[in-house]
C-alpha cells in the first residue's frame, strides 16, 4: 500500500509530521481528518524510501515535493507525447460531459494512461487538484506538457463553468494541427530524401572523385576555367578541413537557434516569416483561424469579450501578431467595437473579415460568425498548403539538379578542351 508523508496542524495549533499508509490521497486525507489533523502538505513517498520515518524538510516542501516523488517513482524524466496529451484531453472532456467529478475523472485517466510518463503526469495533476488547486493552476506547474494556450483555455473553461466544452475544443485543435503537420511532413518526405541523397553524392564527388581529375588537370600546364577552380577549391576544403567545416556549421546553427529563441531574435525572425512571399500569408491565415475559432468558442460558452480576447490572443503563436491584437484589445476596453479595433491588424485580418466581424457584432451573432470564419479560412488554408507543397517539390528538385549539373559541367569543360592543350 502506498506510503504518504504528511505535515499537518493539530487542534492546539502545533505542527506535526508523520506517515500514513493509504490506498490513495483521498483516503490519506480522510485518515488525517479522523485524527483531527489539518493537512499542510501530503506527498507520496517513493518505494525505495518507504522505510524512512523522518524525511528531510526538502521532501515535504509543498507540491514540489509531491511532484519530485512521482517523477522518481514513475520515470518522470520522459516526456508526455502529443498523442497522449490529446487522448487525455478528449477523454477528460467526455468524462466531465457525462457528469463524472473532476477528481474521479483524473483517477480514471491515471489508470488508463498509455505510458508511465503520462501516468506520472496525470497523477501529479490529480494530486495538486485534490490539494485544492484549480485544474489550470495544476497544469501550469508542468509547462513542458501543457502549453500556455492550453492552460489559458482550461482556466477560461473553469471560470465559465464549461470546462468539458473547452477541453473538447482543445482536443480538436490538437488533432487539426497534428493532421496539418502530418500533411506537410508527408509532402516533403520525398524531396527531403532526394536532397539528402544529392548532398551525399556531392560530398562523395568532392572528396573522392574530383581529386583524381586534379592530377589530370595538373599535367595540362594551363589555367583552368574559374568554375573548375572553384569546385577544386571546395574539394580541397572538404578533404583537408572537413571536421572544422562541420564544427563551424554546428556552431553557427546553435548561435542562430539561440538568437531565434531570444525575445529580440524571435520577433525579428517572426517578422521575416510574415514577410516571406508564400509562407507569410499561410502563417497569418493559420493564426487568424485559430484566433477566430477560439474566441468564437469562448464567446459561445458565455465568456465575456475581454476575457475571451485575452485567452484567444495567446493561441496566435506569432509574437508580432500577438502585440497587434493586444493593442486592439485596449481599444475594446475603451468601449470601441471589435471589428474597427482589429482593423489595425491588417497582417492578420483582411478587410472582408473585418466587415463580417463588424456585421456579426451588430447582429449579436459574433460567436457563430467567428467559428464560421475559422472553418472557411481553414478550408482555404488547406488548399493553399497543398499548392505550396506542390510547388516546393519541383523547386527543390530544380536546385538539386542545379548543384549536380554545375559540378558535372565544371569538371567536363576542361576535358572537352584537352585536345587544344595536346596540340
Amino acid at each position: 500500500m502506498p506510503l504518504f508523508q504528511y505535515k499537518a496542524l493539530q487542534a492546539d495549533g502545533g505542527v506535526v509530521e508523520g506517515q500514513i499508509e493509504a490506498s490513495g490521497r483521498q483516503e490519506a486525507f480522510s485518515q488525517m481528518a479522523g485524527r483531527g489533523l489539518r493537512p499542510i502538505n501530503l506527498a507520496e513517498q517513493a518505494a525505495a524510501k518507504s522505510g524512512a520515518k523522518h524525511p528531510k524538510a526538502s521532501d515535504t516542501n509543498g507540491d514540489n515535493g509531491a511532484a519530485g516523488a512521482l517523477k522518481f517513482s514513475f520515470g518522470g524524466s520522459e516526456k508526455v507525447t502529443a498523442r497522449a496529451l490529446e487522448n487525455f484531453t478528449r477523454l477528460l472532456s467526455s468524462l466531465l460531459a457525462a457528469g463524472v467529478p473532476l477528481s474521479r475523472a483524473l483517477v480514471v485517466l491515471c489508470k488508463e494512461a498509455s505510458t508511465p510518463a503520462a501516468a506520472a503526469k496525470w497523477k501529479q495533476v490529480h494530486g495538486l487538484v485534490i490539494d485544492g488547486m484549480t485544474l489550470a493552476d495544476a497544469m501550469a506547474k508542468s509547462p513542458e506538457t501543457f502549453p500556455r494556450v492550453y492552460v489559458a483555455m482550461v482556466e477560461a473553461g473553469e471560470t465559465g463553468g464549461f470546462l468539458d466544452v473547452v477541453l473538447g475544443q482543445i482536443a480538436d485543435f490538437q488533432a487539426r494541427e497534428k493532421e496539418m503537420r502530418s500533411k506537410v511532413m508527408t509532402a516533403f518526405l520525398y524531396p527531403t530524401v532526394l536532397f539528402v541523397l544529392a548532398v551525399s553524392v556531392l560530398i562523395f564527388l568532392l572528396v573522392f572523385f574530383i581529386p583524381k581529375f586534379q592530377t589530370i588537370f595538373a599535367g595540362f600546364g594551363a589555367s583552368l576555367p574559374l568554375l573548375t577552380r572553384m569546385i577544386i577549391a571546395a574539394s580541397n576544403i572538404l578533404r583537408f578541413y572537413g571536421p572544422f567545416v562541420v564544427l563551424g556549421i554546428a556552431i553557427i546553427g546553435y548561435l542562430i537557434w539561440s538568437w531565434i529563441n531570444s525575445a529580440k531574435g524571435r520577433r525579428t525572425w517572426e517578422g521575416i516569416i510574415l514577410r516571406a512571399p508564400i509562407i507569410g500569408p499561410l502563417v497569418a491565415q493559420f493564426a487568424m483561424s485559430r484566433f477566430c475559432r477560439m474566441l468564437g468558442t469562448l464567446l459561445g460558452a458565455g465568456v465575456p469579450l475581454i476575457n475571451g480576447l485575452n485567452v484567444a490572443r495567446r493561441s496566435i503563436g506569432n509574437q508580432i501578431l500577438v502585440d497587434a491584437v493586444t493593442n486592439s484589445i485596449e481599444r475594446v476596453k475603451e468601449g470601441k467595437q471589435l471589428g474597427p479595433s482589429l482593423g489595425e491588424c491588417r497582417a492578420l485580418f483582411a478587410g472582408s473579415v473585418l466587415e463580417m466581424i463588424s456585421v456579426a457584432e451588430e447582429s449579436g451573432r459574433l460567436d457563430v460568425e467567428l467559428v464560421r470564419i475559422a472553418n472557411v479560412t481553414e478550408s482555404d488554408l488547406d488548399r493553399q498548403l497543398k499548392v505550396a507543397v506542390g510547388l516546393a517539390e519541383p523547386i527543390l528538385l530544380f536546385f538539386i539538379a542545379g548543384f549536380v549539373g554545375t559540378i558535372f559541367i565544371g569538371m567536363v569543360i576542361p576535358i572537352f578542351t584537352m585536345q587544344d592543350y595536346i596540340k
